[in-house]
């Protein structure tokens, strides 16, 4: 898969993709430009792939009386976030790179609290119980790079890295070097993960 699959609009909205608008969105601050990817794994119900599940989530028209911990968990939630990558690698966008999507929640990245101020969130459909697919892995290593050659981002971090203690994504299966490999990035935009 090159590289040049994706391509981002002068609007945040990346060619390539499936574009299904979130209304879960906001403005970004004054003067917050994208300097961060952050990395999710999501599924619903949990450990279940396919299925409308995680779009109709992030569209707030997810059915919660369908599943016990949609009930249980995601009643009244209001969250979204830029990509989702499915298990195949198809690509969705449900809030334009500009915006501020609701993906982080409380966050830190080395003493910036807010992360979703300054950060483009891709959650990848799957686990912290299972390897991701290697379609999933071409999909992100091509919209990273397209993602640095339109912003000035400086770090990929894991949702795991900016909120140490409450979330665990994307996992132990996510392989951190397998991305740095398949986007010929430095180690310098791998802050969690030098030696």
């Amino acid at each position: 898969m090159s590289a040049a699959r994706f391509a981002v609009a002068a609007d945040g909205w990346v060619r390539g993709a499936r574009a299904l608008p979130s209304p879960n969105f906001e403005e970004r601050p004054a003067a917050a430009e994208p300097s961060l990817v952050v990395v999710h794994n999501i599924s619903l119900p949990p450990g279940e792939f396919g299925g409308t599940a995680i779009a109709d989530l992030f569209l707030n028209r997810l059915d919660c009386d369908a599943h016990p911990y949609y009930d249980r968990h995601l009643r009244g939630l209001r969250v979204s976030s830029h990509f989702v990558i499915r298990r195949d690698g198809e690509l969705e966008q449900f809030v334009s790179c500009d915006e501020r999507a609701w993906h982080a929640g409380v966050s830190n990245f080395f003493g910036r609290e807010r992360c979703n101020d300054f950060s483009i969130g891709i959650e990848l459909e799957g686990t912290d119980a299972s390897p991701f697919e290697s379609a999933q892995y071409a999909t992100l290593a091509a919209l990273v790079t397209a993602l640095l050659a339109h912003y000035p981002i400086d770090a990929l971090a894991g949702h795991s890295d900016i909120a140490p203690g409450r979330k665990t994504d994307p996992g132990p299966h996510f392989d951190w070097a397998r991305l740095q490999r398949e986007t010929a990035l430095a180690d310098r935009y791998f802050p969690y993960r030098r030696t």
